[in-house]
C-alpha cells in the first residue's frame, strides 16, 4: 500500500522532539497506531514518552521503557495509550500473550521496533522514521501515513503550530480541553506564562453524517462560519461584557486562536457557587438591556447577520426529543400520529415568541461556558457563536436548569429575584410573571432538545460521554411539565412514557 502522506521535519534538540510529540498527540484518536522506526539511541522512547505525558496531562509522569515487559499501558482522560517495545520479542506468539491485537484496536498504540510485529502490524498507521539531524541533539523525523485519516489530521495539526507561531506562541505546549456536543474541539496553548485557546471548527454536515436533504443545522441556525464567533465576541465587548479576543485565525483550515479566559468557573466540587450564579443572572439582565444589532461586526470589519430564534427553529429543536430521546426511553420508534401531536403542542406553545423582544440569545449560557474573572467584569462568556436574536427568557432558563449541575430550588428563586430586580432597574414595567412563564416554556423546550441532541450526537459520532447528563436533564424537563402552561405536553409524555418505562 503506497503512503498517502509524506513529510520530513527536522528538530534541533529534545525540546523540538517534545513539540512534535505535542503536535501528533493533539490529533491522536482511539484505534490509531504510530510505528516508531530508527536505530538505537535515536529517541524513539523519548518521543513515545512525550506523547504519553501529553495525553495524560502530566509532564512529570513516570514513563519507563517497556524493554523487558514489551508493553506498558496508561489510562488517560481521553483514551488508553499502549506503549510497545518489541526489540526483545523472541517469538511472534508473544504478541498474543500480551494482547497486542486487542490493545491496538482499543486505544492509541505507540510501537517501537514495529517491524518485529510482522503481519500483525495494521496497514492503516503512521510510520515515523527517526534519524540523526544537524548537531549533537538534532533529529530528523520522516512521517509516512497510510490511510486512517492521517493526511488531513497531520496537515491540520501543523497548521495549528503555524497559527501559534504567527500569534507569538512559538514553542507553545498544547493541551486538550474538553468541548461540547458539537463539531468543535479545543486546546490550550501555553508559552512563557501566556495562554490562548485553539478552536477547531469542522463543518457540521460531514461531521454529523447527515443525508443531503437533512437541513437541521440550517433550520435551527447553527453557525458554520468563524465570523459568527468574532463578530459576536467583539460586539459583546463593545457593550461592556467579557468575551475572548480573537488573536488570529486560519479561515481555510477553520482554525481560530482566542484569548484564554482561564478555567475558574461557577461550580466547585460539583455544586453551584451561589454568589457566582447570582452575578451570572444579573449579567443576563444587563444583556437584555442591549439593543443588539441586526448585523454584528467584528473589529476587523467582518459582518455577521444575526438569525432569528424563530418558531420553526425552536420547534425543530424540540423535535429531537420525539425523534431520538423517546425511542431510547421507551425502546420503540415514535408513531407518526404521536409525533404529529408533539409537533402541534409545541407549535401552539411557541407561537407567543413570534413577537418577543429581539435580544441576543447566547444559546448555551450555563456552567461550562461561564468563566469567573478575577478583575473587571466577573462573568466571562464563551461558546456563543450560535447566538441569535430572540427571547431573553431562553438564556435564563438555560442557567437555572443547568445541564451539568443540580440547581437547588432556593438558589433558582434567588436567581429569579436577582434577575427581576436588575431588569426593573432599567425597565420599570418589566412583567415578571410573563417572563417566568416564558422561561418555563423555553426551559422545557431546551431540555427536550438537549435530551434528543445528546442521544443523536452519540449515535452519529460514537462520542457518548454526554449521555451521563441525561438523568439530570430529564429531571429538569419533567419538573417544567408541572407548570400548568405545559399541561398538554405533560399528558402526552405521561401517556407515551409512563413511569414504568422510565429508568
Amino acid at each position: 500500500m503506497s503512503p498517502s502522506y509524506r513529510k520530513t521535519i527536522s528538530v534541533a534538540d529534545e525540546a523540538g522532539t517534545r513539540r512534535l510529540a505535542d503536535d501528533i498527540a493533539a490529533i491522536a484518536r482511539p484505534g490509531d497506531v504510530i510505528a516508531l522506526h530508527g536505530d538505537l539511541g535515536m529517541g524513539k522512547s523519548a518521543f513515545a514518552r512525550a506523547v504519553v505525558r501529553r495525553l495524560a496531562g502530566d509532564p512529570g509522569l513516570e514513563v519507563p521503557s517497556p524493554t523487558f515487559t514489551l508493553l506498558q499501558s496508561y489510562e488517560t482522560a481521553r483514551f488508553p495509550v499502549h506503549h510497545f517495545d518489541l526489540y526483545r520479542l523472541a517469538d511472534p506468539d508473544e504478541l498474543i500473550e500480551i494482547g497486542f491485537a486487542e490493545a491496538v484496536g482499543e486505544g492509541l498504540s505507540l510501537i517501537e521496533w514495529p517491524d518485529r510485529a510482522g503481519d500483525e502490524l495494521p496497514a492503516e498507521r503512521l510510520n515515523i522514521v527517526i534519524s540523526e539531524g544537524e548537531g549533537l541533539d538534532g533529529r530528523r523525523f520522516s512521517l509516512e501515513a497510510r490511510d486512517g485519516g492521517w493526511a488531513d489530521r497531520l496537515d491540520e495539526t501543523f497548521a495549528v503550530r503555524d497559527l501559534l507561531g504567527r500569534a507569538g506562541f512559538q514553542g507553545a505546549e498544547r493541551r486538550h480541553l474538553h468541548g461540547d456536543a458539537s463539531t468543535r474541539s479545543f486546546e490550550r496553548a501555553t508559552a512563557g506564562g501566556d495562554a490562548a485557546v485553539v478552536m477547531r471548527w469542522p463543518a457540521w454536515r460531514a461531521y454529523m453524517k447527515r443525508a443531503d436533504d437533512d437541513r437541521y443545522e440550517e433550520i435551527v441556525h447553527l453557525a458554520d462560519n468563524l465570523t459568527a464567533f468574532s463578530a459576536i465576541a467583539d460586539t459583546l465587548r463593545r457593550h461592556g461584557f467579557r468575551s475572548p479576543r480573537v488573536l488570529d485565525c486560519d479561515i481555510k483550515r477553520r482554525l481560530m486562536l482566542v484569548e484564554d479566559l482561564g478555567s475558574d468557573g461557577i461550580v466547585r466540587d460539583d455544586a453551584p457557587i451561589a454568589e457566582r450564579y447570582l452575578v451570572a443572572a444579573q449579567r443576563l439582565a444587563d444583556l437584555a438591556a442591549v439593543a443588539w444589532p441586526e448585523i454584528a461586526v467584528d473589529d476587523a470589519g467582518g459582518r455577521w447577520p444575526m438569525p432569528r430564534y424563530d418558531r420553526r427553529a425552536l420547534a425543530t429543536e424540540a423535535g429531537l426529543f420525539a425523534a431520538w430521546y423517546m425511542p431510547r426511553l421507551t425502546g420503540a420508534p415514535m408513531a407518526a400520529d404521536a409525533r404529529a401531536e408533539w409537533d402541534g403542542l409545541w407549535d401552539d406553545l411557541l407561537a407567543r415568541f413570534d413577537d418577543d423582544q429581539r435580544r441576543l440569545v447566547l444559546r448555551d449560557y450555563h456552567s461550562p461556558n461561564i468563566l469567573w474573572q478575577a478583575s473587571g467584569d466577573p462573568i466571562g462568556m464563551i461558546d456563543f457563536q450560535d447566538g441569535l436574536l430572540g427571547s431573553p427568557a431562553y438564556d435564563f432558563a438555560a442557567l437555572v436548569t443547568d445541564a451539568r449541575v443540580d440547581i437547588p430550588d432556593e438558589l433558582a428563586a434567588a436567581m429569579t429575584a436577582a434577575y427581576v430586580d436588575r431588569r426593573r432597574a432599567f425597565d420599570a414595567g418589566f412583567d415578571a410573571a410573563d417572563f417566568a412563564e416564558r422561561a418555563v416554556i423555553l426551559g422545557a423546550q431546551r431540555n427536550a432538545k438537549i435530551l434528543g441532541r445528546f442521544v443523536e450526537y452519540a449515535a452519529r459520532t460514537g462520542r457518548s460521554h454526554h449521555l451521563r447528563f441525561l438523568p439530570r436533564i430529564r429531571r429538569n424537563f419533567e419538573k417544567a411539565l408541572d407548570d400548568k402552561v405545559l399541561a398538554g405536553v405533560k399528558l402526552w409524555y405521561e401517556r407515551l412514557a409512563p413511569p414504568a418505562v422510565r429508568p
